[in-house]
């Protein structure tokens, strides 16, 4: 009577480990899903650094191409000036 018992209990048994294993082994089915989340995050990251990357090039582009790219920042982040230009400081006014 337990010879024709035993095979269905072996397969009952391998069939709960093999379920252990996906739902809670490594590289199980919610390992799978933060690995996708991980993915999409760094498909983001990825996007924004390519904007990043084209506009520093277009930056470089106009920075070779021409004096005035170069002077038109020297002016706004340096704040240089020409020989013979005035400069004008405008001051916001205060509130009271």
């Amino acid at each position: 009577m337990l010879q024709g018992k035993w095979l269905p209990i072996v397969l009952l048994v391998l069939l709960g480990l093999l379920q252990y294993r996906l739902w809670f082994g490594k590289n199980s089915i919610p390992d799978y899903y933060s690995r996708q989340q991980e993915v999409q995050q760094q498909a983001n990251q990825n996007a924004n650094l390519v904007q990043r990357n084209a506009l520093l090039k277009a930056d470089i582009n106009d920075l070779k191409i021409g004096l005035e790219a170069i002077e038109e920042r020297a002016r706004n982040e340096l704040g240089l000036i020409k020989k013979g230009e005035t400069f004008y400081r405008i001051l916001p006014a205060e509130t009271k």
